[in-house]
């Protein structure tokens, strides 16, 4: 928990040097206490790196692509041939994501991640499977992950801005 929150701290200081005055000074104290919540509810003071970027990821302004080739590379198993994601990994990845809503209540069972993890490797004879496949599947908007599709989209509206007037 510590080296996240140097981390954390170090993050919105470059933010808060990026964009001035839009960085609430709290920023960091305030992540560090959600992924607290996400990630550590026993209170161990410890808290999976892996865990803590994946939720940064999830909750970052970038775009789903960014943030599923960014799931991808934290979470597959890299060699001199490939860097492949096997069923242990993507277990772990959805496990992790689905801190996120289950922070707010909107938890899922652990059957879940298992059907997701089925119909991910559905027709794949090998223990493990490339960045395509990943990102197709992905963007298949499975229903394990059907939050982070929907708060993107969300986000990406609220930017929008028309120039219509109303009477």
């Amino acid at each position: 928990v510590q080296q996240i929150s140097g981390m954390l701290m170090e993050l919105f200081q470059r933010a808060s040097l990026e964009k001035p005055g839009q960085v609430d000074p709290r920023a960091a104290t305030f992540t560090l206490s959600l992924l607290a919540a996400m990630y550590d509810r026993s209170e161990t003071g410890y808290i999976k790196t892996r865990s803590a970027a994946a939720a940064l990821i999830a909750l970052s302004g970038d775009t789903l692509l960014a943030k599923y080739r960014a799931f991808f590379q934290f979470y597959a198993v890299h060699d001199e041939k490939a860097s492949l994601i096997t069923r242990s990994s993507l277990r772990s990845l959805l496990t992790d994501l689905n801190q996120i809503p289950a922070v707010v209540g909107e938890s899922c069972t652990l059957s879940y991640v298992e059907i997701a993890t089925h119909s991910c490797f559905h027709g794949v004879l090998n223990s493990a499977i490339v960045e395509e496949k990943f990102l197709s599947w992905l963007r298949s908007e499975p229903a394990v992950l059907l939050w982070l599709p929907t708060c993107y989209r969300l986000s990406v509206t609220e930017m929008v801005s028309h120039q219509a007037r109303c009477r």
